[in-house]
């Protein structure tokens, strides 16, 4: 039977109490019968006990509550501490954290730092609508990453640049190849590097369990095994790295591209569906690529892949979070299509598309395509003025210039040296309202244009010799043939309206002032008159 010290504290001392009121009740000593005294004295000696006891009772009392208070401290800072990490600026000191993650990943608790995510790149960009994670490894073979981050980039307008993060999570502890992959980023995509648009983030050295013990299940082989059993842990420390970062989170692959119109298209939607109670909307049907989800979910998302890591392969485990969260065991299996979805939803076309051939699992082929991607947009037509065009480079196959200027295609040329040149000559003197010139597109996003200048020949010969003399901070002579510098690319497209001073205008050229280590490739030619 188990005492329980209040309880019996009270009991002492409602004995002492009840044992004074009768020890003043007894007449006098010299009265007292012996076997009256000698009780007496027993009584006497009972009460002192009982206070010893009651002294006793009261010390241990107030140290199991003094031990009550020290443990329950210790849990509030233990929860403080996880929250000011789960939120902190400082990417030093910012862990992913969950409550229970070390109950599935129990060799985390030996190094303090083993949550804390490598930020080799990035700036703390937040507070976006969009966040794009991208995991990759060290290929083998072939890789795709700055091909997938140039299709992501394509044709984003500065305000879409503003509201957008991409996560690169490179799923490797070598330092040496992430600062590598930094370096890439860093090197292709400078502006967006500098902006915060781009982040290159890699988990701690420590993060990774041994992956020896994993068993064999559902016939795959150990190394498959242990392929889709980190991948499951590369997709959930990446949904806990990107889950404060924005509104939305959208799961890619390294491997893929996107249509140019993939932004808005999400964001019309996710808008559209914004008062229904989804868990992912699809993008794609392909595996685990253009699966959006909510941010607020991706903790209990995460979750559940760690939960399971071991077991399945990691969209099977997001088709078990469905059939957890609406399947009743006493339907079908039409009843439970039927709920799942509704938690589900897909849009087509599919905005994404795989292209890699080999897969990060080592001596694995995979010509996975989606069908509902369709043929991406290599080029954009427009209904250009009547001009005679002319390069000095090389073009590629069928992939004139004159065929890109009517619309038919793109232009694609040979590797510009510092002078070559993209000519068009109007057939007549033409009011010229603005140009555009996009180079790069969604498949060979990186022949591009690079410190290349725009020139116009007014037709008035007046002009240039009026503009020259006052010296404008705007236009530089190009020449001696008349033209005038009035713009240049800038990551891979030139595109302005034309001063009215400069009208009308007999011909248009691009002039490439250094040579280029790429080939060029123009998408878009538009001349607005």
């Amino acid at each position: 039977m188990r005492c329980h010290p209040v309880k019996l504290g009270c009991l002492l001392a409602l004995g002492c109490f009840l044992s004074v009121t009768w020890i003043n009740w007894i007449p006098n000593e010299r009265a007292m019968h012996p076997d009256i005294q000698a009780l007496y004295k027993r009584l006497l000696l009972t009460e002192t006990l009982g206070e010893q006891v009651s002294r006793d009772l009261s010390r241990v009392l107030q140290h199991v509550r003094n031990f009550s208070i020290a443990h329950n401290d210790t849990l509030l800072n233990t929860t403080t501490t996880i929250n000011n990490s789960s939120t902190g600026s400082s990417s030093a000191s910012w862990t992913v954290l969950q409550p229970n993650i070390l109950m599935f990943l129990p060799h985390l608790s030996e190094h303090p730092d083993s949550l804390t995510p490598n930020v080799a790149l990035g700036h703390g960009r937040s507070r976006v609508s969009l966040v794009l994670g991208v995991p990759t490894v060290k290929r083998q073979k072939q890789s795709y990453l700055v091909k997938t981050v140039g299709s992501l980039l394509y044709n984003l307008t500065p305000s879409q640049r503003r509201d957008l993060l991409i996560i690169i999570f490179v799923a490797e502890t070598d330092s040496v190849y992430v600062d590598s992959v930094a370096e890439t980023i860093s090197k292709n995509f400078p502006r967006e590097a500098l902006s915060g648009l781009l982040e290159v983030v890699s988990p701690s050295q420590y993060y990774y369990p041994d992956f020896n013990s994993l068993r064999e299940t559902f016939g795959d082989s150990k190394d498959r095994v242990k392929w889709r059993t980190k991948q499951n842990l590369d997709f959930s420390f990446l949904m806990l790295y990107a889950q404060d970062k924005g509104t939305y989170y959208v799961q890619l692959e390294d491997d893929i591209v996107a249509k140019a119109d993939y932004y808005n298209t999400m964001k019309s939607y996710v808008a559209q569906q914004a008062s229904d109670q989804w868990l992912f909307l699809e993008f794609s049907q392909l595996g685990f690529i253009g699966k959006m989800f909510r941010t607020r979910d991706l903790p209990m998302i995460a979750e559940f892949f760690l939960m399971f890591h071991r077991d399945k392969p990691i969209d099977w485990l997001l088709d078990h979070i469905l059939w957890v969260k609406v399947c009743n065991p006493e339907r079908d299996a039409k009843d439970c299509n039927q709920q799942k979805s509704l938690l589900k939803r897909r849009y087509k076309p599919s905005l994404f598309q795989h292209v890699g051939l080999h897969s990060s699992l080592p001596g694995k082929v995979q010509r996975l395509k989606d069908k509902d991607f369709g043929k991406p947009v290599l080029y954009k037509a427009h209904d250009n003025p009547a001009a005679k065009v002319s390069s000095s480079l090389v073009h590629y196959q069928q992939h004139s210039l004159d065929r890109a200027y009517r619309g038919l295609d793109f232009f694609w040329g040979l590797t510009p040296t510092r002078g070559d040149h993209v000519l068009v000559s109007f057939n007549q003197p033409t009011y010229v309202k603005r140009y555009l010139f996009r180079s790069g597109n969604i498949e060979t996003n990186g022949d591009r244009f690079y410190n290349t200048t725009v020139e116009v020949l007014p037709s008035n010969a007046l002009v240039q010799d009026q503009l020259v003399a006052t010296s404008s901070p705007w236009y530089k002579e190009s020449d001696t043939n008349g033209f005038i510098i009035i713009g240049a690319f800038e990551d891979g497209v030139a595109e302005a309206e034309i001063d009215a001073a400069l009208q009308p205008i007999s011909a248009l050229r691009l002039v490439v002032q250094s040579d280029s280590d790429v080939w060029v490739l123009l998408s878009e030619i538009f001349i607005q008159v």
